[in-house]
């Protein structure tokens, strides 16, 4: 017996990586006008699309719904051998059917196919031959027929199916792209997910007002002022004309430099200490723009103002992490 500590595992993981890479490389010969077609189709699809696909073939099929989902197509998988025992019911001729099958061949696959030509639904076809009972099938056919697995023994689909998940890829980018998709619209299909919310989350979302807001105006004692900051436990006060307008803000650090500079906090008012033409945001600007401010200005707290300078609110760094958006 081999003893099984000789074996090259990284070589061996090399060499499949170069199979695929190869696989998919090859793969740019087969774009053709059924691509360009089949991007139309689902396009002018006035239902959903429905992925169905074998074995393999389905956890493929599975993943580009879902990547289909997510980028502004709707789409869900259907199994195939469960379609033929009643879920079939769940297309109609309005929707657009993805059949894969790397052979073609594949019973449940070109069962289905054929019976939701008959309701004339759009069939697209992906299989590694182009003269298969799918290929025939098909309204339009993807070619993913590769030169060889990356499997040793040319058994298990390795090469095959990540060359067809990457056409899947690539009618979902390709969609994404004519459909003007955006990353806010990216972000609606993925509310719960960090990306989500640093495109979704705004100033107006997290910042602290009303009676949480600290706040005092340009005549408050030194001492007083540093009361309200502390009470209101967000480092910073804001010092606020009599009309509501920023007058300027009042930081931990700028109490340190007071003790620094010998400042009687007794006699001097928040209004000559304040820092005035301060940087400030507005209830509209993204969380993650913040982020970027504050890392860019180096600060931690800043004060949010409409168009006409009339304060909103505050908000903190903290404020930031705690929604997920740092």
């Amino acid at each position: 017996m081999k003893n099984k500590n000789t074996h090259d595992f990284i070589g061996l993981a090399k060499a499949v990586i170069d199979a695929e890479v190869k696989a998919i490389s090859a793969m740019k010969a087969s774009i053709d006008d059924s691509f360009s077609g089949a991007c139309k189709a689902i396009l002018a699809c006035q239902g959903r699309v429905i992925i169905s696909g074998m074995g393999k073939s389905g956890h493929i099929s599975n993943k580009i719904a879902a990547t289909f989902a997510s980028t502004g197509t709707p789409a869900f998988f259907v199994h195939p051998g469960e379609a033929l025992h009643g879920d079939l019911g769940m297309i109609t001729g309005d929707d657009v059917v993805i059949a894969i099958s790397n052979s073609g061949t594949t019973e449940e696959v070109v069962t289905l196919a054929s019976l939701v030509k008959r309701l004339g639904t759009v069939v697209i076809g992906m299989s590694g031959d182009t003269h298969s009972p799918l290929a025939e099938l098909s309204d339009f056919h993807l070619d993913i027929a590769v030169e060889k697995e990356a499997c040793p023994m040319g058994l298990a689909p390795t090469s095959s199916t990540t060359v067809t998940l990457v056409m899947g890829d690539a009618l979902a980018v390709a969609l994404l792209e004519a459909r003007g998709f955006t990353p806010e619209d990216f972000a609606r299909s993925h509310p719960g997910g960090r990306l989500g919310k640093r495109l979704l989350v705004h100033v107006k979302d997290i910042m602290h007002s009303g009676d949480a807001l600290p706040a005092c105006s340009p005549e408050t004692s030194l001492k007083d002022a540093i009361l309200e900051m502390t009470g209101k436990k967000l480092g910073a006060t804001l010092v606020v004309d009599s009309d509501n307008s920023l007058f300027g803000i009042f930081t931990d650090g700028d109490l340190r430099r007071c003790f620094e500079d010998g400042i009687d906090m007794k006699s001097v008012t928040i209004g000559e200490v304040a820092h005035k033409n301060c940087i400030s945001t507005n209830v509209d600007e993204l969380g993650v723009n913040v982020v970027n401010l504050m890392q860019e200005k180096e600060i931690t707290v800043l004060p949010v103002v409409d168009e006409g300078n009339k304060v909103k609110g505050i908000i903190h760094m903290h404020d930031l992490l705690k929604a997920g958006i740092v």
